[in-house]
């Protein structure tokens, strides 16, 4: 498989599996099985800083118009709103900051092989999925308690196999929040992390850790932020539809495959 090709495929599959709730880091892990190719799983950190990127510009792109107004807001001394939706954000990324700064090693440890993980959390995945589509009360606001359990559901997501969009958005109908505010939180609420990392991935050494092809890169880049746009732009839909059963009986049946495969 040429450069360019194996870019322009993790490119979509990043710009997908960012935001439609099937675990990212599941489907790449299963993918390095199915092809025996670890080096899906040991990506330059040049790839990984560009493809995650790319994806952040995605939610910039789809919300732009929130972002400017919560950025104008912040001049805005009666934005009382929207000053809580931020300080929420805030609040959402102290669990996984926590974990990420913390267990780091740890992390590391589960993405090399751990394939009845992988199973058994899209398992999991699917059932929260379930219960968020089932749930009929979905009228209450954040709040500080709300935002705090979200950015638990973030941080246990870091888990390969439990979505991130999934955990956030099914933790956030769970409690109440209404279905698009719960989309909006929960795509906005992983920008500045996004951020975070990459600034510390550049810090490793991300521009100089290997020859860098520019030209594969770019089509990489360009793959991840338009099917990132459509998949988020697709999954407001779905969440507000109800519709994520779907995704659910296909995270169950990827996942019971997985298991199966094993035991095989």
């Amino acid at each position: 498989m040429s450069e360019y090709l194996r870019l322009i495929i993790l490119g979509i599959i990043q710009g997908l599996t960012e935001f439609l709730p099937v675990s990212s880091s599941g489907h790449l892990e299963i993918f390095k099985l199915l092809l025996g190719d670890d080096s899906l799983g040991q990506e330059s950190l040049t790839t990984t800083v560009v493809l995650h990127f790319a994806t952040a510009l995605s939610t910039i792109f789809v919300f732009r118009k929130d972002i400017l107004d919560l950025i104008r807001s912040l001049a805005n001394r009666s934005a009382k709103t929207e000053h809580r939706f931020i300080f929420y954000i805030l609040l959402s990324m102290i669990p996984a900051a926590i974990v990420g700064v913390f267990f780091e090693d740890k992390i590391e440890a589960l993405f090399f092989h751990q394939m009845i993980l992988v199973g058994v959390s899209l398992i999991i995945t699917a059932g929260l999925l379930l219960l968020a589509d089932l749930q009929q009360t979905t009228e209450r606001k954040l709040n500080a308690t709300r935002s705090i359990v979200v950015g638990v559901a973030q941080a246990i997501a870091i888990l390969p196999g439990i979505s991130r969009s999934g955990a956030t958005i099914a933790g956030s109908v769970l409690l109440g929040v209404k279905r698009s505010e719960a989309a909006r939180f929960s795509f906005l609420m992983v920008v500045p992390l996004i951020f975070g990392k990459i600034l510390l991935d550049i810090k490793d050494g991300a521009w100089v850790s290997d020859q860098i092809n520019w030209g594969s890169l770019g089509l990489g880049f360009a793959a991840a932020f338009l099917s990132g746009i459509l998949a988020c732009r697709l999954m407001i839909k779905l969440v507000n539809n109800s519709r994520l059963r779907y995704f659910a009986v296909y995270c169950f049946l990827v996942g019971v495959s997985v298991l199966l495969f094993l035991r095989g």
